[in-house]
């Protein structure tokens, strides 16, 4: 297979280009061996780390846990158990923002219910105001 330029792998990929350089930067991607011209030399590979990448970042998993999941990936290193408590937190950080999201649902829905076209006072700027949601 014909070596792929930074450009292919991105898109190979469904990331940006960018991405792909700040992917490399902060030790996600390691450095591609480069062509006699000193281009970037990827192949399928990077193709399916980045997408890996990509499809952890989507579910919401940060960098540091990506870092901890692609080292579990490795040949002879993948322990399940790890991967399992890895993602019982990231679950657990998960269901924790449904709540925070869900209560915050309730407080706009509650100030909104309460506001009525032409009344001098708005609840909603009144529960901006207020130093505690109602």
């Amino acid at each position: 297979m014909r070596p792929l330029t930074i450009g292919t792998l991105a898109k190979a990929s469904g990331v940006h280009l960018e991405t792909v350089r700040y992917y490399e930067r902060i030790g996600l991607m390691p450095k591609p061996s480069r062509t006699a011209s000193n281009y970037r030399s990827f192949g399928p590979e990077h193709v399916e780390r980045l997408s890996f990448i990509r499809r952890a970042r989507e579910i919401g998993f940060s960098i540091g846990e990506i870092k901890e999941l692609l080292a579990l990936a490795e040949p002879g290193r993948a322990s399940c158990a790890e991967v399992q408590t890895l993602t019982a937190a990231h679950l657990a950080e998960v269901r924790a923002k449904i709540a925070d999201l869900s209560r915050l649902e309730a407080i706009l829905a509650g100030a909104l219910e309460r506001c009525f076209v032409g009344t001098p006072a708005c609840p909603v700027l009144d529960m901006l105001a207020s130093p505690r949601p109602s």
